[in-house]
This record gives structure tokens, C-alpha cells and sequence, in this order.
């Protein structure tokens, strides 16, 4: 007996940036499942309509993306993680159910353990740069994973103070202005802001204030390696980069609709990188 035909979806308004189709399609067929992920477009206005009906379709879940994770964490039923960071980026159907998570938490978590493998053994602080909703998962990640002081600067304070609000006595607000102090101390280092993306003002920070062991991680991955991520290699630290949060971000995903433990491979990222540099 052939299993039946699975179909998963990103939906996003527009959608034709996104590389998931690349990454869950390569792993469709590492897996050799009878199955396909395909973008779909979606203004605002229809996205419950589309969520409604995802099994009509013949989804058995989707991701979303900007400008529906917001939306999407209301037209579900969401974990503790979505709830937390405030937005869901991954859906499945459970019965009739149509549940929710974000990945981004996993996606920051999985990538350093891969890049950096104990990063977080006796790591008692941690720099955060922004307050936007990948600051959030951020933090989410590191609290789950014991780390006691995260220090979180954003340009606009009240953001930060918001998130220590959220999150807790662990989340320490700081002025953009004194993260140099913070650097001589911190064992792991987390860029959540557009700065040093193409077309984005530079990163300015000092990375030879960090110890020699710290971690430094950059979620953005246009370019690939941004200029913090150069600084902190050129000075032999330990880096963890955009695209791997992105890789490993999709795994929980895909295991959820396809039933199967996919591995994020050199050859996967190859391929996404064949398709970044196309841009």
C-alpha cells in the first residue's frame, strides 16, 4: 500500500522570496515521500479564509510568514512558544484542530548547538541586540536554557523594558550606548536586528572587547557572513549565522506534516546558498 499524497504550504503576502520550498522539497526527497511544499499568496484580508480551509486544499499544514505570523497566532490553537514570542510561523492540522508553534525558538537553539557545539555550558551572560520578535525568541531560548542573565539593548528602551516585563527577573533592559561595558563579560553575543544587512546601515560595535571564548550569532544571512560575523571570525571566535537558524528553524516543521526527522546537510545549505546568491 503507497502512502497518500501530503502537500504543505508557505504562506505569506507576497510569498515568492521565501526559500522553504528549496529546503522542505530537498528533504521530500531524501525521505522519498510522496508529497510536495508550495508557496501560496495571500493578502491579509483572505488569510482566515485560507486557514480555514488548509485541509480542503489538501494541506496537512503550512508555514506563514511576514505579514500573517501575527495573524495566524490568533486563527489557531498556539503552544507556549508562539504564545511567548507572540507570533506562530508553523501550522498543522491535529483532528480538527488547527494548531500552532514558532520554530524560530528550535531554529536559534539548534543552530548554535550545531555551530557552536557547548555554548551554553557555564554561559551565565548573554548580549541580545534588539526587541523585535526574533529578540523574543531569542530570549525564549536562552531562558529555557538556564542561561541566568540575558541583557537586552534595543535603540528604544521601552521596547526592552517591555520584554523584561514579559519574560522576567533573567531579561536585564540596557541603553543601546552601554553595550560595550556588557561585551568584556558576555559569553554569547545575538544580533536580532536588520543592521548589517545588505541595503541596512552597519552593526558599530567593538567585538574586540568579547573574551576569547565567547559565541557570536547573526540572524541576518543576506549577506552570508555579515561584517560582525567576519570581525568575530577574523578574531577566531565561534560563530553561528542566519542561514543555519533558517535550515534548522524548518526541521520541527517538516517532521510535524511528513512524519520523519529531516537533518540539515551541507549539501541542503549548498543548495540555499546557490539560490541566495542568485539575489
Amino acid at each position: 500500500m503507497t502512502d497518500p499524497f501530503r502537500a504543505a504550504c508557505i504562506i505569506g503576502w507576497p510569498a515568492g522570496h521565501s526559500r522553504s520550498p528549496i529546503i522542505h522539497n530537498y528533504w521530500i526527497r531524501q525521505h522519498g515521500i510522496a508529497g510536495e511544499y508550495r508557496k501560496e499568496a495571500a493578502p491579509p484580508e483572505e488569510l482566515a479564509a485560507f486557514l480555514a480551509s488548509l485541509g480542503e486544499r489538501g494541506y496537512v499544514g503550512s508555514n506563514v510568514t511576514i505579514p500573517h505570523k501575527e495573524a495566524a497566532l490568533a486563527q489557531s490553537a498556539p503552544d507556549a512558544r508562539a504564545n511567548a514570542v507572540g507570533a506562530a510561523n508553523t501550522l498543522w492540522r491535529d483532528g480538527g484542530v488547527l494548531k500552532s508553534t514558532n520554530t524560530d525558538v528550535e531554529g536559534f537553539l539548534g543552530n548554535l548547538d550545531a555551530s557552536a557545539p557547548g555554548w551554553d555550558r557555564g554561559l551565565q551572560d548573554a548580549v541580545v541586540l534588539g526587541a523585535g520578535g526574533s529578540a523574543r525568541a531569542v530570549v525564549f531560548g536562552l531562558i529555557e536554557r538556564g542561561i541566568k542573565h540575558v541583557h537586552l539593548a534595543n535603540r528604544t528602551i521601552e521596547r526592552a523594558n517591555a520584554l523584561a516585563d514579559q519574560f522576567g527577573a533573567s531579561v536585564h533592559p540596557v541603553a543601546w550606548d552601554a553595550i560595550g561595558e556588557l561585551l568584556p563579560r558576555a559569553g554569547l553575543l545575538v544580533n536580532t536586528t536588520s543592521l548589517g544587512m545588505r541595503g541596512q546601515p552597519a552593526l558599530e560595535l567593538d567585538v574586540g572587547r568579547l573574551a576569547d571564548d565567547a559565541v557570536v550569532a547573526d540572524l541576518v544571512y543576506v549577506p552570508l557572513e555579515t561584517p560582525l560575523l567576519a570581525t568575530a571570525r577574523a578574531r577566531g571566535l565561534k560563530t553561528a549565522d542566519g542561514l543555519g537558524m533558517l535550515l534548522h528553524q524548518a526541521v520541527r516543521g517538516f517532521e510535524l506534516w511528513f512524519g520523519q526527522r529531516p537533518e540539515v546537510t551541507s549539501e541542503l545549505r549548498a543548495l540555499v546558498e546557490a539560490d541566495l546568491k542568485k539575489s
